[in-house]
């Protein structure tokens, strides 16, 4: 087991990817400059395929697009009435009253305010290597992350995990499946180590991914919510729904928790949001629609990684981590063709991370992988 316990430091810069990252975002401007043409101020230039950033560029669905335009005329109240809306139809699903979910402004609000109710009752623990927006806001506010090393396929190591807890820890926080290996671990797995480790430590489990899994109910782990663990999950509508833009997430816990993480929000959701998770969050033939679409791009990056000699793990969510000469080198030269991937992270300076994006996007990158893999 290797433990280290980590400075407050910015989540890009955790990672190891400052400069990288913000220049794959900088690319677009200069993109467009080439052509003599203004970046937009939404979403990529045209011509740039955007595979950088596990966006989902087929939502929002068209339900979620009527809604918004419907209550555009009334941006200008609050949305109390749409947050209680949308509490109810999710604890619905689950078999849960209201007062067990918070409703904020993308899983990031809702992370982060996790991440300063517990930051005072103990350390955090944490992989070294996942989406560590919650843990690093705390440690910017005085609290401390404990990261375990990963195992040798990039696994998360549940064992050393729950050592690490044995050391006081207040709060254990995984994401399944985890960003950026896009691994998961069985669900059957995570509600053994959530039973295992809960008695000591409150569980945070990102399943931001979920519905994206080929199982998605089967590995979650919302119905030890229902069992009374000492758990929280957080979820989404950036990914399947297509709405990263919009900024909606939410967490499902006990009424005790979901109070304290209530007490921690910095806002209330916003209009347009709401009325787009409400009117897609049963809209079926849409979800099948968009991971379909997500599917089959993940197999095209998959079979491109094979065909140019590549390993990439297999992955359960809307990109797939890849093994590459330089990830850095492959960034810069994918660019060149405006094609943005992420390039380093951390000491993993030879994966490379890809979302799968739009189809006809995914395929310029299968086709630019082998020559590019090689320069």
């Amino acid at each position: 087991m290797a433990v280290s316990s980590l400075p407050s430091l910015s989540r890009r810069h955790m990672l190891g990817v400052s400069t990288v990252a913000i220049g794959a975002i900088g690319t677009m401007p200069a993109l467009a400059a080439r052509t003599g043409a203004a970046p937009p101020v939404f979403g990529p230039a045209d011509g740039v395929a955007l595979l950088s950033r596990n966006e989902n560029p087929y939502g929002p669905s068209p339900s979620a697009l009527r809604a918004i335009d419907e209550q555009a005329t009334k941006g200008a109240y609050y949305a109390e009435g749409g947050v209680q809306r949308l509490a109810a139809m999710i604890a619905e699903r689950h078999g849960v009253t209201p007062d067990h979910i918070v409703i904020g402004n993308g899983s990031s609000e809702v992370l982060n305010a996790i991440g300063l109710a517990w930051k005072g009752r103990g350390p955090m623990v944490g992989p070294q290597l996942f989406w560590d927006t919650c843990a690093l806001y705390a440690t910017r506010q005085g609290g401390t992350l404990n990261r375990v090393a990963m195992t040798p396929d990039l696994g998360i190591d549940l064992a050393a995990m729950d050592a690490a807890v044995g050391q006081g820890a207040a709060l254990v926080h995984i994401c399944n499946p985890n960003n950026p290996t896009g691994k998961l671990i069985p669900g059957p797995t995570m509600a053994a180590f959530v039973r295992k480790v809960g008695p000591r430590a409150t569980v945070l489990v990102d399943e931001a991914y979920n519905e994206l899994t080929d199982d998605p109910a089967g590995a979650s782990v919302v119905p030890l919510v229902k069992e009374g663990a000492n758990l929280i999950v957080a979820r989404t509508f950036s990914k399947i729904y297509g709405m990263a833009g919009l900024r909606i997430g939410y967490t499902i816990s006990s009424p005790e928790k979901a109070a304290l993480i209530r007490t921690n929000l910095m806002s209330s959701p916003n209009t347009a949001g709401l009325a787009g998770a409400i009117a897609s969050y049963n809209d079926e033939p849409f979800l099948r629609y968009s991971k379909g679409k997500v599917v089959e791009a993940r197999e095209m990056i998959l079979a491109a990684t094979k065909k140019a000699g590549l390993r990439a793990l297999p992955s359960q969510a809307n990109f797939v981590f890849v093994e590459v000469p330089d990830a850095d080198r492959l960034r810069a030269a994918m660019a060149e063709r405006n094609v943005l991937i992420r390039g380093t992270y951390g000491q993993w300076r030879n994966w490379s991370r890809v979302s799968t994006g739009r189809i006809e996007d995914v395929a310029r990158y299968a086709a630019a992988l082998p020559e590019l893999v090689r320069a």
